[in-house]
């Protein structure tokens, strides 16, 4: 912290002897931009110079960014974007010239605007929806359409396609909507707000959101535009770093506070729309079951009123919608993660409430299963939903931490004489580094636990110094694509000292990078006024490494036992974000790996691939997810209504079959006990009750195996764990010949 208050110092004198002095109510922006760009160079843990190499990689993120989809400008627009702006862009940004970012947006709104003009005109003519032609799904990585002729090509084939999926999502008989049980929705109750009123027609649908889109560009300001500028400069040297204005740390507040009264969604803006990024532990979202991670938002309503289309809408009103009063709800309209056909809608009733904090705290189960012998074994399941801490009252008597809820919750699990133990990071998106170490102190003998490198090479380990084991039985941690920085370091560091068996998908998120937050009023202190005048620069500054050496960034912590999970998707994880980090290793720390457990994972591995290929749910979860990479892959969608009408005719029928597939099968014969913090020293267990669903109740999504809430039904990763640590128990038991035989 003290390097980067000396190197904020440095840049204020260098910044003073421009002369420039802007007003406190209305900074230049043109001292911000040459301060984050020499903060990225100085402070950033590349220390990547801003030369024309980077400034013509991030040129042509500036324009993917804003062009997401390649639709609006053309090759020749490009090009002469390129030959115009590349050969002195390192340069404007280190003087802090911003005439690049504000005429590449004014020139971007100029496309828009005409654009939109020939958009109306095809709307007033009529679609067949006859032909054999195909629409790519994502244009990401399309080129541009090489001239005016080419796009119109384009935008006409887009736009019958846009027609025809609200003519499918509005056909109550295909039931491409559902609302929150599941159930068919009919038009009316999909409609979208207007100024003429509710909209149910397809056509007028389309081209009111394309008005709005209109009316949200000509709100933008030229501030914007820079910030803008500076967001994807941040993101051109890694996905993590972010440069926030004025407004984004003046909602910050305001967000968090609001949060405590929403329904607790993490969104981020992907592609024109508000995408679910996580859920809050305990919210009202992860509570209610059926909002995804990656789910996108297409439309909001306010309890019965109509809705509003929210397509290429700015992320904050897409906020400001979902926000709300305590006790009032909220209707959203999404295309479900999954979805192999963006005609398909679920409608999701969320009553927002105040999130309470025992809700994102550790929580555990014993749970009673009998084996092929009928002996009865218990076993625990620990439910972690981040690692929490009261950073303001560290060390205080009293004070919040992750390490000594979970200690309170293995006594009350020890004293039940459990056989085994389940650590559960599934979802769980990190928190405080010092509790993943402490955490991991329980299980393991004093050791490193973590390595974090800085932009100087200089390596600093995190070590467990606290020689006594809690829990040394048998024991194996979940994770999924959406265990992320502190659960990796968890999970990483049990499974290099060999102390447990990680089950999950393919691998964690692989994040693997410290970020901080640096107020560039410190930088430019001159501006006076407001301290967040000038914004904030968040920037990535260590790497993590595990005490084995290797990262992991990138790839994460690998699975020793692989389960097919429905998170193992392709726009999941570091690796399907933009410009991220690169994986590499640096020297092992010096620890000694637990020598008395053997972890038998051949024989683990064996045992589960046995009763995966014979387990349907997790036969589905699989074939679901070779549907959507197959579908990703191919990125064509028909708009041959015969056709696209069969593909949601077949899965409808797929969705049948499960649902009357489920409906035959028996769920495992156990019971299941809650332990939580309010009731680990009461002498009782709470017997849990699982909630029956009605005979013919719509099949759950594939990834409905939510802990967090109250228990789901059907969570066949959950069963699946539990064999494979009741195997781990039997292995251990065992005699050790038969064992290594």
């Amino acid at each position: 912290m003290k390097s980067i208050r000396s190197l904020c110092l440095t840049l204020a004198f260098a910044l003073l002897s421009t002369g420039s002095v802007p007003a406190a109510n209305d900074p230049d922006p043109g001292p911000i931009v040459a301060s984050v760009g020499r903060l990225l160079e100085t402070a950033h843990y590349s220390r990547q110079k801003i030369d024309p190499e980077l400034a013509a990689r991030f040129l042509d993120n500036y324009l993917d960014q804003l062009d997401y989809n390649r639709l609006f400008f053309t090759q020749k627009d490009v090009d002469a974007i390129r030959a115009k702006y590349r050969p002195s862009l390192s340069d404007d940004i280190l003087l802090g010239n911003v005439n690049p970012a504000t005429e590449i947006w004014d020139m971007y709104i100029k496309r828009v605007e005409s654009r939109i003009a020939k958009v109306k005109t095809l709307l007033k003519g009529k679609f067949a929806f006859t032909e054999e032609r195909t629409i790519e799904r994502d244009r990401t990585k399309s080129p541009w359409p090489k001239d005016d002729g080419q796009a119109d090509q384009l935008w006409h084939d887009r736009i019958e396609g846009e027609v025809l999926q609200e003519k499918l999502d509005k056909d109550p008989k295909l039931a491409a909507s559902t609302n929150e049980k599941g159930k068919k929705t009919h038009p009316k109750d999909t409609a979208i707000a207007s100024p003429e009123g509710p909209l149910t027609d397809p056509v007028k649908i389309v081209a009111h959101r394309y008005d709005q889109i209109l009316r949200n560009i000509h709100e933008e300001t030229h501030d914007d535009a820079v910030k803008f500028f500076l967001s994807t400069l941040a993101q051109t040297y890694d996905p993590h770093s972010e440069y926030l204005s004025k407004s984004d740390l003046d909602n910050f507040d305001i967000q968090m506070k609001l949060s405590l009264f929403g329904i607790g969604a993490v969104l981020q803006s992907e592609d024109g729309y508000a995408t679910i990024k996580d859920l809050v532990p305990g919210g009202p979202a992860q509570k209610e079951g059926h909002l995804k991670v990656n789910d996108r938002i297409s439309a909001v309503a306010q309890g019965s009123k109509d809705f509003v289309d929210v397509i290429d809408m700015k992320l904050d009103k897409v906020v400001n919608l979902i926000r709300g009063e305590k006790g009032t709800t909220v209707r959203l309209q999404v295309v479900p993660a999954h979805a192999a056909d963006p005609a398909k809608r679920k409608i999701i009733q969320i009553v927002r409430d105040q999130i309470q904090l025992k809700d994102q705290a550790a929580k555990a189960e014993i749970i009673e299963r009998e084996d092929a012998d009928g002996r009865t074994h218990r076993l625990g399941w620990i439910i972690l939903p981040s690692f929490y801490a009261d950073m303001e009252h560290a060390g205080s008597k009293g004070a919040k931490s992750t390490t000594q809820d979970v200690l309170t919750l293995l006594n009350r699990l020890k004293q039940e004489n459990i056989e085994g133990l389940v650590m559960d990071l599934r979802r769980n998106g990190g928190g405080s580094l010092d509790e993943a170490v402490n955490l991991t102190g329980l299980f393991i003998k004093k050791g490193p636990v973590v390595q974090a490198k800085d932009a100087n090479g200089n390596i600093r380990v995190s070590k467990d110094k606290d020689p006594a084991v809690v829990y040394d039985g048998p024991m194996v941690v979940l994770t999924n694509r959406l265990s992320a920085s502190a659960s990796e370091i968890f999970a990483a560091a049990l499974q290099d000292y060999g102390r447990a068996v990680i089950v999950g998908g393919e691998s964690t998120f692989g994040k693997g990078t410290v970020q901080t937050m640096v107020q560039m009023s410190r930088v430019i202190p001159f501006l006076g006024g407001d301290a967040n005048q000038a914004g904030a620069l968040k920037l990535t500054i260590q790497k993590f490494y595990r005490v084995a050496g290797g990262s992991t960034q990138l790839r994460g912590v690998l699975s020793d036992v692989k389960l097919p999970d429905p998170f193992d998707h392709p726009n999941l994880g570091e690796s399907a974000l933009k410009n991220p980090m690169k994986y590499d290793e640096v020297d092992p720390a010096s620890f000694d790996k637990v020598a008395d457990h053997p972890l038998f994972l051949d024989d683990l591995r064996k045992r589960s691939a046995a009763r995966v290929v014979s387990n349907n749910e997790l036969k589905y979860i699989a074939d679901d997810l070779n549907r959507t990479k197959q579908k990703l892959a191919d990125n064509k969608i028909s708009i041959n209504e015969r056709i696209r009408r069969e593909e949601l005719v077949a899965d409808k029928a797929r969705e049948a079959a499960l649902t009357a597939q489920r409906a035959k099968a028996k769920a495992p014969s156990q019971k299941r006990y809650s332990v939580t913090l309010d009731n680990a020293d009461k002498p009782e267990l709470q017997l849990v009750k699982n909630e029956a669903k009605p005979a013919g109740s719509p099949a759950p999504d594939a990834d409905e195996e939510d802990l967090g809430s109250k228990p789901a039904e059907i969570d066949p990763i959950r069963d699946e764990t539990l064999n494979i640590l009741g195997d781990l128990v039997e292995l251990s038991h065992a005699p050790q010949t038969a064992a290594v035989k």
